[in-house]
């Protein structure tokens, strides 16, 4: 007796060769979208959230160098939890970083903002 191969995605009969899993390149990509829709999702708020930092920064920086305090920060919608890099300079000082835009924490709740120049 000859066993039918179904679709992964909808379930109807597959023709053709016998590794085939799937009936269309459509339900191919429906399959692997709704397996990958949770990291996915968790993927692109984290990158919409650096996006957001980088452009807060990027606002409120606009001479590559100034000195802001955290509410006006806030006011904006920053979110200090992501950064996509740390630089840590000779004297121990720490710079969070959102892609080219980063930002020094320093005494009452002031940030010092700076732009790095990636010439590479």
């Amino acid at each position: 007796m000859i066993e039918k191969r179904l679709c992964l995605d909808c379930q109807e009969p597959i023709k053709g060769r016998a590794d085939k899993k799937f009936c269309s390149d459509l339900c191919r990509n429906n399959y692997n979208n709704k397996l990958n829709a949770d990291s996915t999702n968790y993927v692109r708020n984290i990158n919409n959230i650096l996006r957001r930092n980088r452009r807060i920064m990027e606002e409120l920086n606009p001479v590559d160098k100034t000195k802001v305090h955290k509410s006006k920060m806030l006011e904006k919608g920053f979110d200090f939890t992501y950064h996509t890099s740390l630089y840590k300079t000779q004297k121990g000082t720490i710079y969070y970083f959102c892609y080219e835009y980063g930002y020094l924490p320093l005494e009452h709740d002031f940030y010092f903002l700076v732009k790095r120049n990636n010439e590479s």
